[in-house]
């Protein structure tokens, strides 16, 4: 009976064993493995199985880009304004034999490396043109830790400066600046509102002057039109009237001729006619052509009265 229960125990100890070697990495993780300490291989996503108290997993490795922040870190510049910076680098293991063996601790040999090559590149720079030149400083950061960091298998993808902060006095100095440059900017900006309300109003005063002329100009043409029209219809009338004025002479001659009037009862008719048409306020008079010669008018007139 001993022996049975020893035959298990030993069965599942060795089942426990097998168990315990198969190993399955998972998406963006490497395991490195080490046979009796030495390195034996690196083991990417899948199943894996090592040879029991031989093999171990001597580090687990996360292929995934990651993101470290450090505490603010004191630089002092060119013109010796100390002031602190923070920064975040994102790095991403690219080699996981060289990231178990390059160095003790990675992270805080980053920050170190960090913290000196900021203190350098800082050192050259001016505290106007540390303040305007992130973009300047970051690609130079990354440019040198990603050479130092390489043969600790670490690619460092960028970094970015967090915060900078001055001293408080130059905090002060800055934002009373930028207090004069938002003030200036808005009497600019209020100058130029009033300039541009100005021409508005000129222009407004103009196009109303220029629309008042042409309306007064309008206005005039039409009157003048007006008057022109009313005396070509008062000439017309009176052309018509002194033509229906002659018409009546011509039509009243005509019947005493048909009647047997002689010449000299004509030409005392027609004298007649043209005394009226002169008398009226007609300022054109037609004289008919049968009138023709006062004095033999008059002769005409002073024979017809004897007769009488």
């Amino acid at each position: 009976m001993g022996g049975i229960i020893a035959l298990v125990v030993v069965l599942i100890l060795l089942v426990m064993i097998l168990l315990s070697c198969i190993k399955i990495v998972p998406q963006a993780h490497a395991y490195v493995v080490e046979r009796l300490g030495a390195y034996q291989q690196t083991w990417s996503v899948g199943l894996h199985i090592k040879v029991p108290f031989i093999d171990k997993v001597a580090k687990r490795v996360v292929l995934k880009e990651q993101v470290v922040d450090f505490a603010p870190q004191p630089v002092i510049t060119k013109d010796n304004v100390t002031m602190r910076i923070d920064t975040v680098v994102f790095f991403q293991i690219t080699d996981p034999k060289l990231f178990a063996y390059g160095v003790e601790n990675p992270i805080m040999a980053i920050e170190n490396l960090t913290a000196t090559t900021l203190r350098n590149i800082i050192g050259e720079m001016e505290l106007d043109q540390t303040l305007t030149s992130r973009e300047v400083i970051n690609t130079k950061m990354r440019a040198s830790l990603d050479i130092a960091t390489d043969p600790w298998g670490i690619k460092v993808n960028r970094v970015e400066l967090k915060n900078i902060i001055p001293p408080a006095a130059i905090q002060d100095a800055m934002e009373k600046q930028m207090k004069a440059e938002r003030e200036r900017r808005e009497a600019i900006l209020r100058a130029e509102g009033e300039k541009k309300s100005t021409v508005l109003v000129a222009e407004g005063k103009k196009e109303s002057a220029i629309l008042e002329a042409e309306a007064e100009k309008q206005s005039a043409i039409l009157r003048a039109e007006a008057q022109k029209e009313k005396m070509i219809r008062e000439a017309e009338g009176e052309a018509e009237a002194i033509f229906k004025v002659q018409q009546a002479t011509a039509d009243g001659i005509k019947m005493i001729r048909e009647a047997g009037a002689d010449e000299s009862v004509l030409k005392i008719k027609s004298l007649e006619a043209f005394e009226k048409a002169a008398d009226g306020k007609a300022t054109k008079i037609i004289i008919p052509s049968e009138i023709q010669g006062l004095a033999g008018l008059a002769a005409s007139v002073r024979e017809v009265w004897n007769e009488h």
